[in-house]
């Protein structure tokens, strides 16, 4: 059987898929974009990043959260409410997203090919359809984007009814009265935080000694603190040892020797590169321990034309950095003179209750480095837009540089933090120090006039730390 000739095949329509295709196309490149799934977007549009992120805007909005802080009234979530309701806005979103991945892929006219894919050999791809047709593809270039899928704990059996992961979850039958989130990371800690919103009994069974301590500690202190108020209960160094099923509820027991009884479980103990299947040994590639690829700093594999982008890649597996991923490898890949890394400046952002966002050095980091700093602080409660909105507990945290007022970092806890963060990310970009936030007009009332205040803070802490000691 002959071959159809492209000059790029992208594996996975997923932020890395949608974009790799797009960049390559925009500059006149033939594409075919290889997709197993019926809808197109990956994890990020279908399982992942958008659903959880419109889920929480659902809980905060059926809970009265926001309204609570606002105008003082208690709310209690209404025991009648249906999945059906909790997901209706969700469903709404993804519909739309999968209309604006498949416009894209039409408007820059890459041939979608609907099937699942393998390598034959280094430069050709069988492609086989739902009906056990065959078609294969060949390219000079082909750029693996098949993202990854949730980690499930070994020894574990499976019971979709009562054990979630992170995407069977979407898939619940009822809200559950009690739920245990295992796993304290990003994805366990953004549901843990959104159920117990809606008012479900939620136990976070984290295995270190805070939460997120990735995390600036000020931060991750001020979500454990939000995260109890909120009535989390949270178990810190712990982990379960084994999963009991034999009676009508889920008993974990702990390996610190406690047991923990509930209605349903949430697995996120992590994700796995989505490369089985693939053929990868017909080509000479192999695969990590969680089925990652190795890749340069052009995102090329150990085979060079064969190019691999976002979580099936590994560490920082975000949208944000997948698609940029993506782009620099197909410019690379082409010799388009456009793009030629991605930045390293990295913004953050972990959509808790309350968010969280963080760009550059936190304390920890400058001491492990051995860089000199100073912080400034700003809190939602001093703000007028933070009392007009009803968010009392946020704050902008500046790290900065003493010698020269540099900005090095910038932290924030509380409403539209992952937004706000990028002010902040623009000043670090071009070596900006605090003295822009001071010399800036924010608009009034606004959350961003923070920095304006966290640098005034910053200014005052660094003058208290430069007094001279009295003798």
């Amino acid at each position: 059987m002959a071959s159809d000739g492209f000059d790029l095949i992208v594996i996975g329509s997923g932020p890395a898929g949608e974009k790799g295709a797009a960049q390559a196309a925009y500059f006149g490149k033939r594409v075919a974009l290889v997709e197993r799934e019926r809808r197109l977007g990956g994890a990020g549009v279908n399982t992942g990043t958008l659903p959880s992120k419109t889920l929480r805007e659902t809980a905060l909005y059926f809970s009265g959260l926001r309204q609570r802080g606002l105008y003082g009234i208690d709310y209690s979530i209404n025991r009648e409410l249906t999945v059906p309701d909790f997901m209706y806005r969700k469903d709404q979103v993804v519909r739309s997203l999968w209309a604006l991945v498949e416009a894209n892929l039409e408007r820059h006219r890459i041939e979608l090919v609907s099937g699942y894919g393998e390598f034959e050999d280094s430069h050709t791809l069988r492609v086989t359809d739902m009906d056990g047709g065959v078609r294969r593809l060949s390219a000079p270039v082909i750029l693996i984007a098949t993202g990854s899928y949730p980690n499930w704990p070994e020894g574990v059996v499976r019971d979709p009814e009562r054990l979630y992961d992170s995407d069977t979850v979407l898939q619940m039958d009822r809200i559950p009265s009690s739920l245990a989130v295992v796993g304290a990371g990003v994805i366990g800690c953004e549901y843990a935080t959104m159920f117990r919103a809606m008012g479900v009994e939620v136990t976070l069974v984290c295995g270190q000694d805070r939460l997120l301590p990735f995390l600036d500690e000020e931060l991750s202190e001020a979500l454990r603190v939000h995260a109890s108020r909120l009535g989390l209960s949270v178990l810190l160094n712990e982990s379960f040892g084994e999963v009991d099923l034999s009676g009508p509820r889920v008993r974990l027991r702990l390996k610190g020797g406690g047991t923990l009884e509930t209605e349903r479980v949430l697995f996120a103990t992590g994700r796995m590169g989505a490369t089985q299947g693939l053929g990868l040994e017909r080509v000479g590639l192999g695969v990590g321990p969680r089925g990652h690829l190795k890749v340069n700093e052009n995102y090329q594999t150990e085979v060079p034309h064969i190019y691999a982008a976002g979580d099936v890649i590994g560490f920082p597996a975000l949208a944000s950095t997948s698609m940029e991923q993506a782009r620099v490898a197909m410019c690379h890949a082409f010799e388009l003179r456009y793009k030629s890394s991605v930045s390293t400046l990295l913004p953050m952002a972990v959509y808790t209750i309350p968010e969280i966002a963080a760009v550059g050095e936190t304390e920890a980091s400058c001491r492990q480095k051995g860089i000199a700093c100073c912080v400034g602080r700003a809190r939602y409660q001093d703000m007028s837009r933070g009392q007009i909105v009803g968010d009392v507990s946020g704050l902008v945290k500046l790290v900065f540089s003493p010698d020269d007022r540099r900005l090095l970092g910038v932290h924030i806890v509380g409403e539209m933090a992952s937004e706000l963060v990028h002010v902040g990310q623009g000043c670090l970009h071009y070596g900006g120090t605090i003295d822009y936030f001071i010399q800036a007009v924010f608009n009034h009332p606004t959350l961003a006039e923070a920095y304006k205040y966290a640098a005034y803070d910053g200014l005052g802490n660094l003058a208290r730390q430069q007094k001279p000691q009295a003798p």
